[in-house]
């Protein structure tokens, strides 16, 4: 048997390698965001919240692959049927404001912004049973089988506490624009890619966890003002949260 070493890609990965590089190009061509995102005050790490905020460039090898960048695709897409299902099931959804763009909110002189996949303002009235209440922040999320298994079996604050201080977060700024959206409790819900499972799960306003990411985001902007680097989340760069870092290199090597 003679063993080819010149390795011509098959149709599919060409036409994958293809569709990969265009995504990239479109990544690349988007404006860089210049505030730190309140969905993402409740990561482990201050250091690497930091590294978001500042724009810092990830370790080499470590960007968003093409794959990841299709699931976030899918994601959106699944988002827009959720909408659908939720509207045809009686939910009064809104998703964007009636001058246009996303319901959000911006503090600290723009530096913290969110967006909110929608304001629920009504609904089935059989949900009042369940503790429905309205106005509600409504928080759309995809996951693989396994953790959205472990979503449904320990509740979001315990297996996505990033998801809970997000919500908690949105809550509190929202209702300024949605006088009564923290007396409600939030709607998360999260679908099932593998098996178009969904599960729905109220979540109310956490004043603690509120205040605790608000002083998280001061204490970045804060620090990166005054040209400090924030502490890491661990001591060894074996740690989990390292591992999966996209700057784990420059956070260790010092630089």
């Amino acid at each position: 048997m003679t063993l080819d070493f010149n390795h011509r890609p098959k149709l599919d990965e060409q036409i994958s390698a293809l569709i990969d590089l265009g995504l990239a190009r479109e990544r690349e061509n988007q404006v860089p965001r210049n505030y730190l995102g309140a969905s993402r005050l409740g990561v482990a790490c201050e250091r690497a919240l930091q590294y978001e905020y500042t724009r810092t460039p990830v370790d080499v090898g470590r960007e968003f692959s093409g794959r990841l960048l299709r699931i976030f695709e899918v994601g959106h897409t699944l988002e827009d049927l959720a909408i659908r299902w939720l509207k045809l099931a009686g939910f009064d959804l809104y998703t964007r404001k009636a001058q246009g763009g996303q319901f959000g909110f911006s503090v600290a002189g723009d530096r913290i912004q969110g967006h909110v996949d929608g304001i629920l303002n009504g609904g089935p009235p059989v949900l009042g049973d369940f503790g429905m209440a309205y106005p509600a922040i409504w928080e759309f999320k995809t996951m693989n089988d396994k953790s959205w298994r472990d979503t449904v079996k320990q509740g979001v604050a315990k297996s996505k506490p990033i998801y809970a201080a997000q919500v908690a977060i949105y809550q509190a700024y929202m209702e300024a624009s949605v006088p009564g959206v923290a007396s409600s409790p939030a709607l998360f819900t999260a679908i099932n890619k593998d098996t178009q499972e969904i599960w729905f799960e109220l979540l109310p306003f956490d004043g603690g966890l509120a205040q605790r990411m608000s002083d998280r985001g001061v204490r970045v902007i804060t620090a990166t003002a005054a040209g400090e680097t924030l502490a890491r989340h661990t001591t060894t760069p074996t740690h989990m949260e390292c591992k999966f870092c996209a700057w784990q290199d420059r956070c260790w090597s010092g630089a």
